[in-house]
């Protein structure tokens, strides 16, 4: 990936955070989102925006079906604020590594409490 690329990525990053914190209004959508990395094609066409989202499975499911309509709201408001020539369509995926990474550590403190204080053999 180039490094035009890369800073473009961050910069729709932090662009489309600040919209859904303060300029989408939608009941649908919690105050606990968080775009965690955006992936825009190479020709800037489309972009992945992956988001977290703080729920249960029914919450996640409502919040992505709100942002995938409220896509096009967020895409002007992008035009607006950025100085692209164009500015990719957005397309909201759930991003569920925090979780996956919040289960795993909690394996692994549960292993280690069943393990119980390391012995030293000398």
């Amino acid at each position: 990936m180039s490094r035009r690329l890369d800073r473009v990525n961050g910069v729709l990053r932090q662009e489309i955070s600040r919209v859904l914190a303060t300029e989408l209004r939608d009941p649908r959508i919690p105050v606990v989102v968080s775009v965690t990395q955006v992936d825009a094609s190479a020709d800037l066409r489309h972009a992945k925006v992956y988001v977290s989202v703080l729920g249960d499975d029914a919450e996640k499911r409502l919040t992505i079906r709100a942002l995938k309509s409220a896509a096009g709201f967020v895409h002007r408001n992008l035009r607006r604020s950025l100085s692209l020539k164009s500015v990719p369509t957005l397309r909201f995926v759930l991003d569920e590594s925090i979780e996956t990474g919040n289960h795993i550590l909690g394996l692994i403190d549960e292993a280690m409490a069943e393990a119980g204080p390391p012995t030293s053999e000398a």
